[in-house]
């Protein structure tokens, strides 16, 4: 085993979620987002999305976060004409599902699709942010042990309690 420490907490129905990590680290990964609004981009990401602005370069670049490793960066320029096909993830907890879909729901009525129970245990809400980055708020389910993901999971060797 590592000694790392995922910020993400264990799938359970009452998870809660870390505050905002704000110190500096090296980003293993993040997307750059174009946005021809910076400040509709930031706002929409912070208040719809409950990124934090880590710094700003004003007219350059906008440094959001959430949880540590839940980096985004706003650049000027043209964003694509339509939703873009990819999708970024980002982890949270299933309490914040509803609230984070209310609440881009309020800035941009439509922004939403979802959300949506998936066959891999988790609950996803789709947002089109306004400079049309694709964003899924990605929340984990615990893991029913009588389920048939459960069963499954254990003929693929992973430890679980039995049912």
């Amino acid at each position: 085993m590592t000694e790392f420490k995922s910020p993400v907490p264990m799938p359970a129905l009452d998870a809660q979620a870390p505050e905002p990590y704000r110190e500096f680290y090296g980003m293993p990964m993040f997307p750059k987002c174009p946005t021809a609004d910076l400040d509709a981009s930031r706002a929409f990401w912070m208040e719809g999305l409950g990124f934090i602005d880590l710094f700003t370069v004003p007219g350059e670049v906008t440094h959001l976060r959430r949880w540590a490793f839940q980096d985004v960066l706003l650049v000027p320029g043209a964003p694509p004409a339509e939703l873009s096909p990819m999708s970024v993830y980002v982890t949270c907890v299933l309490g914040q599902i509803e609230e984070y879909r209310e609440r881009c729901e309020r800035l941009v009525p439509g922004c939403t699709e979802g959300p949506r129970e998936m066959s891999w245990n988790s609950v996803e809400l789709t947002v089109a942010t306004p400079e049309r980055t694709r964003v899924v708020l990605t929340a984990a389910r615990p893991i029913d042990p009588r389920s048939d993901l459960a069963a499954t999971m254990r003929e693929q060797g992973f430890q679980l309690p039995e049912a």
